[in-house]
């Protein structure tokens, strides 16, 4: 405002005391204008660029300084590969860093020289009009007045075409969290929303087709009801679409046909808050927060008590293994639960959804990193747990199948069998192909282990 107000006044000044000077003076500033648009073209490439550049080299920072990342790296001693890989993407961070920085000071000197240009201008056309008697009433004081005067006009605008610059020079560094903001959200919960009783509600999958990407069609025509208060499991071979059927429950993906409903009301007609609060889901990749093993658990409920949290840990058998740490419910796990083993974060895991209480279970392999007395430990809980609710289960392990009250065999996207243990093997398709490969070998051992036991052998 300043800057306005300044060359306001002064291009008064110039016009009254000779319009014919101000004019002279005044077609410099045109010359301005041309290097600011160029330069804040490239300036805006430059620093776009640079900015990506920025996201590459922080990019390989994380994955190569983060716990599973750096460990990958000492394993496979590649430490000099990501070293170089490290100094090549900084070098050219560096590069178009000068570039940028050189572009801004080539353009000061090109400013600067045309500034000096109009108070030339100046006194040439003003000595030609006082020789030639042009003007009789231009004097030499008036010339020298008016380029003061110029002087005072070109830094102001010089100072506005530099907010020009600086400011297309801004919308580089945010274009990228714009491009962010403009994306359509696909998973919101829509205007007019149903929050339903999950109380004795089937879940129902309809006709059910999706895919990641638009042209590889992951799940087709998936059909099947899940009973309230019932426990399901759905077995398959690797990437046949099982982890993607139960990440469609709570809509962290919407299917691309069918629906799936729970209680009839369809997923994306409810608050999408409330939906996932009635869920509770334990994966087979344990995730933990840096942070207190009561900070990990009261992330299920904050308002938990010492007595709630206590006995979801009870439940899930990890509650002994607390109480021995210096710090118990105050021990760190440290990044990604770095500080404990396998069976532990999974533990823990499942006591944080005992702590959640929801209505209905999903397990992704919830004991796939347990030893087998873990397993036997926490299999009574998980009984208890899903006791009343309705649950789906991913398993690989045969103890878990048995106990579901129907078996979806899932293969090619497609559900090609259903039925219980017994009857699925009576059919010789592809669960009994599972069961001879993945259970029956286990079954096997534990059947020679108890013959050995009964015959009191070692």
């Amino acid at each position: 405002m300043s800057n306005v107000a300044t060359v306001v006044t002064t291009l008064v000044a110039l016009f009254t005391m000779s319009w014919q000077l101000a004019c002279v003076g005044i077609l410099v500033i045109p010359l301005l204008i041309i290097p600011t648009r160029s330069v804040g073209r490239t300036r805006w490439k430059l620093l776009t660029d640079s900015q990506a550049k920025n996201d590459e080299m922080n990019q390989l920072i994380n994955e190569t300084l983060s716990v599973s990342g750096s460990l990958l790296v000492k394993l496979f001693t590649r430490e000099k590969r990501e070293y170089e890989r490290f100094v090549a993407v900084n070098e050219e961070v560096t590069q178009l860093a000068l570039k940028e920085e050189r572009s801004g000071r080539w353009f000061r000197v090109v400013m600067g020289m045309f500034t000096q240009i109009g108070p030339l201008l100046i006194y040439f056309a003003g000595g030609w009009f006082i020789i030639h008697d042009l003007d009789p009433t231009l004097t030499v004081g008036t010339v020298t007045a008016t380029v003061a005067l110029i002087n005072r006009l070109y830094r102001p605008v010089e100072s506005l075409l530099n907010i020009q610059v600086d400011f297309t020079r801004s919308l580089a560094l945010f274009s990228r969290i714009f491009d962010y903001f403009d994306r359509e959200i696909a998973i919101s919960t829509p205007e007019k929303t149903l929050t339903p009783s999950f109380e004795g509600a089937d879940i129902r999958f309809y006709h059910v087709r999706f895919g990641y990407e638009p042209e590889k069609e992951i799940l087709k025509d998936i059909d099947f009801t899940v009973p309230a208060s019932r426990m399901y499991a759905i077995v398959g071979p690797s990437g046949s679409g099982k982890s993607t059927i139960i990440n469609l429950i709570p809509r962290l993906y919407d299917v691309w046909g069918g629906a799936v409903t729970i209680g009839r009301v369809d997923v994306r007609d409810m608050d999408l808050t409330y939906l996932r609060s009635q869920i509770g889901m334990v994966t087979q990749d344990t995730y933990l927060f840096n942070g207190t093993i009561r900070e990990n658990l009261l992330y299920a409920k904050e308002d938990a008590t010492e007595e709630e949290i206590v006995a979801a840990c009870k439940a899930a058998s990890i509650h002994d293994f607390i109480l021995k740490q210096p710090d118990g419910y105050e021990t760190m796990v440290g990044n990604r639960g770095l500080k404990l083993s396998g069976g532990e974060k999974q533990r823990l895991s499942i006591a944080r959804v005992i702590l959640k209480d929801p209505k209905i279970l999903i397990l992704d392999e919830a004991t796939s990193a347990l030893d087998s007395i873990s397993e036997s430990a926490i299999q009574e809980a998980l009984e208890t747990l899903m006791a009343g609710r309705t649950s789906i289960v991913i398993a690989h392990r045969l103890s878990t199948i048995l106990a579901a009250d129907e078996i979806l065999v899932l293969s090619g996207g497609v559900i090609q069998e259903r039925g219980t243990h017994d009857s699925l093997l009576a059919q010789g398709g592809v669960y009994k192909e599972l069961y001879e490969t993945q259970f029956k070998l286990v079954l096997d051992r534990e059947m020679e282990k108890q013959k050995a036991e009964e015959q009191g052998q070692e």
